[in-house]
Parts: structure tokens; C-alpha cells; sequence
């Protein structure tokens, strides 16, 4: 007889077998009626088995999936959740690289480099801190080896590393010692001394290798203290020094300065050398005026040489490039007035110039759209029939003799009499009644310019100034117009400065420097507003 299954109630109870053993609810021996695929147990609800049947699907993969991600991880994790082991094996590896000598290695696998990861893990235990001072150690014995051996670049690397591992001072520079004392038994020092003192005797002081300075330089590089070598490296630095002051006298400022810089970097206390750098200061400042005066005088070249001789010397110097630019604008100024006369050769030779200097300066745009418009102009002008050429350089000397007759000398723009006649020059500009007019209306720009800045009004007069230098080129007298007109803007920016208008007095300031740089007070009028405007 079959026993009875637990009621539908839900019942956990044991009950009897046939043979009388106890057991537990389902261990009944016909197992085909326990459906575990197809039906449910009693008592539990269907959809939430369906549930966890689907999240085992889902999950089972998902679980996979993120085992395999943590496979690279293993050994970032493994240092975050073993971080002893980890430890223990900086420690193994650092002391395996000692016991080879590898103490230091570009690739981090050196002695030096795995105490200092160790250290880096746990910087509260000094076992790592103990193998860093055994490398200093080892470091001394290496660089003792080296220099028994005649290694001597070996050894000094070895002794920096000692130094940065900081072993005892005494020891390396004990160690410092013997390697000079066996570099300079290795090298012949005394042989060197006979050299040097050779080459000085022979007038080679300075730039080759077997040159006088650079062998004494040599042996004190190996013994500081030697007495011969000091001697002949003061002797030889006396001599740079007198040759340098030689090329100052010559002119030659940047080889004077050349020389003065290598004796300074060579002993910055040299006896000689602060009378030498009065020397080279007092010529810096009088190649400064020369400059500016050359600037002056429109002697482009001599100026711009002058101005890259001072940069030269000092890179910084803002007032040489400044005085540059100024020689740019120059030679820019140039390019137009060739190219109103259609002189196409001669005013793309000054743009050319004026490129080489400050090639990015507004006037130098100025001048190089001026000659593409000249060139556009001139081959209009030569597709005209000659009686149209005639016709209209007549209307142009019409016009202008009815501006002048008016009083327009130079406003309005385009219908001034001034205008009438560039554009006159521009058709041709070696006509006699083209020239007869030029000739003309100069006195009249001249009269303009003097009555306008005898009423202060200086823009006015940078105009009529303007078409002065047109009319009668870079003359004497326009020169000194430029400078009178530039005396008075360093006026008006005094003025500015002193009411608190930096603006207007750095425009004031702006304007001297473009008529004259090397104008009187220009220099101290730039530190005021400069020193205004860092206030600001």
C-alpha cells in the first residue's frame, strides 16, 4: 500500500515508509509524478517562478561577462585588496637589481626606482627608505670601481646618484676628490698649463678647443686651486677685455660686447670687468643717438644698422625696436613717393626694405597696397590715347589751380589741390607745368603747416607736414618741421599725463615718436606713461 501524500494544505510533515522508515514529504518512489518541468509547486505562485527562471537566464551570462572584464584589472585589483603582496614584491625585485648593481634603469626596473615605488605604496615603513641608503652605498662603491678603472664619466654619474639618494656629503665628496686628483693625473694637466700658456703667447685667446681660455678652464675643472692655471686664466681674461675694448673703439659694438659677455661668464669677478662693462654702456648710449640721429638725417641704412646692433646686444631693447620700425615707416614713405611717380623698380626695392625691418608694420600695408594701386593706375594710363592723356592731365591742373585759388589746399580729401596735383604726378610727373604747380603750391603747404602749428593745431599741421614731404621729399627743412611738430606733442602729453588722461598722452606720445624718435624728452615722456599705466 502506497503511502498518502501530504494533503493539499500545504502540510511539511514526515511520514512512514513501508518499511517503516521516516521520510520527508516527496520522497516517494514514483518519481514520474514529480513534474519539475511542467508544473509548479503547490502552494506557489506561477509568475514568479517564470521570474526566476527568466533572471537566471539573464543573470548567468551578465555574471560571465563581468568576470571577463575584470581580467585585466587582476593585477590592479590584487594590489588594492593584497596590498601587502604587492609590497613584498617591490621589495624582492628591488633587492634581485641590487644584488645584480643595477641600481638605477630609465624603464623603472632599477634598485633606485623600485624602493621608490615601495615608498610611494607605503611611506610610513622605513625598510624602503633603508634600501634607498643601500643604492647610496652601493653608488659610492660603483663610482671607487669606476675610477680604479679609468671610467671616469661612469663615476661622476654614479657620484650624482649618491648625491640625490643623499649619502653622507663626507664620503662623496671624498670620492669627488680622488676622481679630479685621477682625472687630472690621466689628462697631463701640466701639459695642458704649457699649452694654454702657448696659445696666449701666440694671441689665441678664446673660440677653439685648444684655445688659451677654454685649456686653463679645462685644468681648473679638475684642480680649482691650481696656482698657474688662475694666473694665466686672469691674464688671458685681461687680455679679452683689452681686445674688447678695441672693437668699442672701432665701432665694432656687438664684437666688443661679445667679448665683455664671455669674460663675465667666465669669472664674474674679475678685477677688469666693471670698468669694462662703463666702457660698453657709455658706447651703447652714444650708438643709441647715433641712431636716432641717422634716423634723422634719412640715413636709413646707417640707422637700421645702428638699431640691430643695439638689439644685439640686448634683445629686450624696446626703444631700438621702436627706432626699426621708425626706419621702416621710412623706407615704406619712400616706396610711395616712387610709386606716385610711377618709379615701379625703385619703390618695390624701398618695400622690400621696409619688409626686412617690420615687415608686419601698418605703413609697410600702407605703402604695398599704394604700389599695387600705382601699378593699376599706370596701366590705365597707358591703354589711354595720348590726346586723353593730355586732356586729362590739363583737367587735373585746372582743378587744382581753382583749389588753390579757394583756399583747399588739402581738404576736402580728394577735391584739395593737393590731391589734384598727386594725381597730376601721377600721369606725368616730369611735365613742366606739373612740376611748375608742385613748385608753386609748396609755399603755400609751408605757410600751412606754420600757421597751424602756431595755433596748436597739430593735427592740421601733420597734414600740411605731410604734404610738404610729398612736395619737397625728405629735405632738411621738413626734417626739422617733423621735429618742432614732434617737441609740441611731447608737450601736450606732459600736459595729459600731469591732468590724469593716459590715454590721450599715450596718443600724444604716439604721435612725437612716428615725426622724430630721437626726440628730445621723447624717452622720458614713454618711462612716465609707462610707469602711469603699470599704476593703472
Amino acid at each position: 500500500m502506497n503511502p498518502t501524500p501530504p494533503s493539499q494544505s500545504g502540510s511539511d510533515r514526515p511520514y512512514p515508509a513501508p518499511d517503516g522508515r521516516i521520510e520527508p514529504v516527496g520522497a516517494v518512489g514514483d518519481w514520474d509524478r514529480l513534474r519539475f518541468e511542467d508544473a509548479p509547486q503547490r502552494g506557489v505562485d506561477k509568475h514568479a517562478h517564470n521570474r526566476r527562471r527568466f533572471g537566471l537566464r539573464i543573470g548567468l551570462p551578465l555574471l560571465v561577462l563581468a568576470l571577463i572584464a575584470l581580467i585585466p584589472l587582476r593585477q590592479p585589483l590584487s594590489d588594492r585588496l593584497w596590498p601587502e603582496s604587492r609590497l613584498q614584491a617591490l621589495h624582492q625585485q628591488a633587492a634581485q637589481a641590487l644584488s645584480e648593481g643595477k641600481l638605477t634603469a630609465p624603464d623603472g626596473h632599477g634598485a633606485r626606482e623600485l624602493y621608490e615605488a615601495a615608498l610611494a605604496l607605503d611611506p610610513d615603513r622605513g625598510d624602503a627608505r633603508q634600501g634607498l641608503a643601500r643604492v647610496g652605498a652601493m653608488a659610492l662603491v660603483q663610482a671607487r670601481q669606476a675610477i680604479d678603472g679609468g671610467h671616469f664619466d661612469f663615476a661622476r654619474e654614479r657620484l650624482e646618484l649618491a648625491r640625490e639618494l643623499a649619502t653622507p656629503r663626507d664620503q662623496v665628496e671624498a670620492l669627488a676628490r680622488r676622481l679630479r686628483e685621477r682625472e687630472a693625473a690621466h689628462a697631463g694637466l701640466d701639459r695642458l698649463v704649457a699649452q694654454a700658456a702657448n696659445a696666449r703667447a701666440q694671441g689665441r685667446l678664446d673660440g677653439a678647443p685648444d684655445a688659451a681660455l677654454p685649456l686653463y678652464l679645462r685644468v681648473l675643472e679638475l684642480q680649482p686651486q691650481r696656482n698657474d692655471a688662475l694666473e694665466g686664466r686672469d691674464d688671458t681674461l685681461a687680455d679679452l677685455l683689452q681686445q674688447a675694448r678695441q672693437a668699442l673703439e672701432h665701432g665694432e659694438l656687438a664684437r666688443g660686447a661679445q667679448g665683455i659677455a664671455r669674460v663675465q661668464a667666465a669669472d664674474p669677478g674679475h678685477a677688469d670687468l666693471p670698468d669694462a662693462l662703463s666702457v660698453l654702456e657709455r658706447h651703447v648710449e652714444q650708438r643709441r643717438r647715433d641712431a636716432d640721429q641717422a634716423l634723422r638725417r634719412q640715413r636709413l641704412d646707417r640707422a637700421a644698422e645702428a638699431y640691430r646692433d643695439l638689439l644685439a646686444i640686448q634683445p629686450g631693447d624696446e626703444a631700438a625696436r621702436r627706432g626699426l620700425i621708425s626706419v621702416a615707416n621710412a623706407h615704406a614713405a619712400l616706396s610711395e613717393r616712387y610709386a606716385a611717380d610711377f618709379r615701379f623698380a625703385d619703390a618695390q626695392a624701398e618695400l622690400e626694405r621696409a619688409r626686412e625691418l617690420a615687415v608686419d608694420a601698418p605703413a609697410v600695408t600702407l605703402a604695398h597696397q599704394h604700389l599695387d594701386r600705382a601699378r593699376e593706375s599706370r596701366k590705365r594710363f597707358d591703354q589711354e590715347p595720348p590726346l586723353a592723356r593730355r586732356q586729362s592731365l590739363r583737367r587735373l591742373l585746372n582743378e587744382a589751380a581753382a583749389a588753390e585759388q579757394r583756399g583747399d589746399l588739402l581738404t576736402p580729401p580728394g577735391d584739395s589741390a593737393y590731391d589734384k596735383l598727386r594725381a597730376a604726378q601721377a600721369i606725368a610727373p616730369q611735365d613742366p607745368a606739373v612740376r611748375a604747380a608742385a613748385a608753386r603750391l609748396l609755399p603755400a603747404a609751408r605757410r600751412c603747416f606754420e600757421t597751424e602749428l602756431s595755433a596748436n593745431r597739430l593735427v592740421r599741421a601733420s597734414e600740411c607736414l605731410d604734404a610738404r614731404r610729398a612736395l619737397e621729399g625728405a629735405s632738411a627743412p621738413v626734417r626739422e618741421a617733423a621735429t618742432r611738430l614732434a617737441q609740441r606733442w611731447i608737450a601736450v602729453g606732459d600736459e595729459r599725463l600731469g591732468a590724469g588722461e593716459l590715454h590721450a598722452a599715450r596718443s600724444a606720445l604716439d604721435s612725437a615718436r612716428r615725426l622724430d624718435p630721437g626726440a628730445t624728452g621723447l624717452s622720458e615722456l614713454a618711462a612716465r606713461v609707462q610707469a602711469a599705466a603699470a599704476a593703472n
